[in-house]
């Protein structure tokens, strides 16, 4: 398995520890983002902080973020603009996109065409450059865009497969109460598990997301065991907002106890 390690895991690193870090667990890459408690980078140069991650052998496999990106406007198309910018500029391999996750602007019809017209302007200005977008479905019942399969319909009718691919989030996935994988699809997978055995799923919310071990609820080994056999062969990127993760003594520990959990539960059960 190609493990990734997402800034949000442990946002009080600085960026070359970050490297250092999933160097040291084998991980193929990283996500690095500019929704953390620190500047993106930690201020470098993004050429600078390309070059710094490819001399450890360090893929930027994801630089997030803008948000909401199907919220269309000039603004966002701004942000966008600069996002792809950075990512030439660093080497990264894709952007993200996150939608709108307010309660507003989810109704039947009105999200299907902000999620178009956000597509299409978008789809050009990854030609262009080159790059790939990675939407990424939250499962809240708040979100503008749950659904994998109203996001690839969107995706294929705009004949964007090659511009745009999607997040299979495990905690998201469960949130949105499961339902199809789409791994010819699919740019990166998420982790991260929620183990409080007294909350709903519709309680669920990013605070409560840590590392995945025997006590996981959200199916992660299951998710991920799915994906690999239907021939998904990308990043499993760690991503957890628990500030209790967040702020692990040792970070490369648990980090890596988890890791060989998932490792060893996903082969004996493929």
């Amino acid at each position: 398995m190609k493990f990734a390690l997402n800034h949000m895991t442990v946002p009080n690193v600085g960026y070359a520890d970050f490297l250092d870090l999933a160097k040291s667990l084998g991980c193929v890459g990283v996500e690095v983002r500019n929704d953390i408690a620190r500047p993106l980078f930690d201020g470098m140069d993004a050429a600078d902080a390309g070059a710094l991650a490819r001399d450890k052998g360090v893929r930027l496999v994801g630089l997030s973020q803008v948000y909401p990106f199907n919220s269309w406007s000039d603004d966002i198309a701004a942000e966008v603009k600069a996002l792809i910018a950075t990512a030439q500029a660093a080497g990264a391999e894709t952007i993200s996109l996150i939608p709108r996750n307010d309660g507003t602007q989810n109704a039947n019809g009105e999200r299907q065409a902000n999620l178009r017209i956000a597509l299409k302007e978008i789809k050009p200005m990854l030609e262009d450059s080159g790059m790939v977008a990675l939407v990424e479905p939250l499962g809240f019942l708040r979100s503008s865009l749950r659904s994998k399969q109203e996001l690839i319909d969107s995706i294929v009718s705009l004949n964007a497969t090659n511009q745009f691919k999607i997040v299979h989030d495990t905690f998201h996935h469960t949130l949105a109460e499961g339902g199809p994988i789409f791994p010819e699809h699919t740019g990166i997978i998420h982790i991260s598990a929620v183990v409080d055995p007294s909350l709903a799923i519709a309680e669920m919310e990013d605070e409560h997301r840590v590392l995945v071990d025997e006590n996981d609820r959200l199916g992660n080994v299951d998710q991920i065991a799915a994906l690999l056999v239907a021939g998904y062969d990308g990043p499993i990127s760690y991503e957890c907002f628990s500030p209790v993760t967040q702020s692990m003594a040792d970070p490369f520990g648990e980090l890596k106890k988890s890791f060989e959990f998932i490792s060893s539960q996903v082969t004996a059960s493929v």
